[in-house]
């Protein structure tokens, strides 16, 4: 009977397993999607900031060897990421393009000017730096100005902390918030077993006995979900690496291999600790306490 009666449990349970491996999965990989947030949040500020473009605009009595120069100064300093240089014409080119209008039939001239444009390093791209490279070419008689978004570098660098802040708090509540689902989802799965382990303590099982095939069975679970919640992130890696080729240079390869790692650890210690918690329960309560 006692045999019998535990088969009975084990079938109703099966279903409930399903449900519990995707539901675990869906949790870690929301998980997975946080962790990629909080280990690139400083990559992508950086991204963001070694993309704001300065431009020097030249005068028009600088001849295309000092223009050259400039550049070359430019390139010799380690704060710079890059450089390139645009003369007027090419920057008539790109005005056409990008605005769809030709001045060049209202006016005989070209009133645009030749620029070198460069970007700076992450950290670099603030206002002190900025002043001191502003200072070193206005010095000069061939640099008129110094062009760049003021208000967005501003901005950049004032919220960059605040940011930081922001996400790792909203990190940490929403990691716990993640194990007290996976905790509850794992323990209504064992909710369904509760008769089969008390049965099984009934007729003289140990508690290890009693433990050991949940406990296995949680690994297994464990080890499915995480699996599940990792090809999950690939696939969506997958896809947003073709939409924005980019975000492949923001991701390292270790990274990867430790967020995967972390994602499997935390479906493998929870999927365990919750199946014990809930095992050492239910073979303290009375048999009438689990009605």
């Amino acid at each position: 009977m006692a045999f019998q009666f535990g088969k009975k449990y084990s079938e109703k349970a099966k279903p409930s397993y399903v449900y519990s491996i995707f539901g675990v999965a869906l949790v870690l990989f929301m998980l997975g999607l946080l962790g990629i947030v909080v280990l690139n949040a400083k990559k992508l500020s950086d991204y963001f900031k070694e993309n704001v473009e300065f431009s020097l605009i030249l005068m028009d009595t600088c001849s295309p060897e000092q223009a050259m120069n400039i550049k070359q100064v430019l390139d010799k300093n380690p704060n710079i990421k890059s450089s390139e240089l645009v003369s007027k014409d090419e920057a008539l080119k790109r005005f056409k393009k990008n605005f769809q209008e030709d001045f060049m039939e209202l006016i005989e001239y070209n009133p645009l000017y030749a620029s070198v444009n460069f970007h700076l390093t992450s950290d670099f791209t603030n206002a002190d730096s900025i002043k001191k490279i502003e200072a070193q070419f206005l010095a000069t008689r061939q640099v008129k100005e110094l062009y760049y978004q003021h208000s967005l570098v501003e901005t950049m660098n004032q919220n960059a902390k605040k940011i930081s802040i922001i996400i790792l708090v909203i990190a940490l509540v929403l990691f716990l918030i993640a194990l007290a689902l996976i905790d509850n989802t794992i323990k209504l799965v064992m909710y369904s077993n509760r008769f089969l382990i008390k049965s099984m303590q009934l007729v003289g099982a140990t508690r290890w006995f009693i433990s050991k095939p949940f406990i296995i069975r949680s690994i297994v679970n464990g080890l499915l979900s995480s699996g599940l919640a990792i090809i999950l992130l690939s696939v969506l890696g997958f896809y947003a690496n073709r939409l924005m080729p980019e975000l492949s240079s923001l991701i390292q390869a270790s990274d990867v291999v430790l967020l995967f790692g972390v994602v499997i650890l935390i479906g493998l210690v929870i999927s365990t600790w919750s199946t014990y918690q809930s095992v050492t329960k239910y073979l303290k309560l009375k048999l009438d306490e689990l009605y």
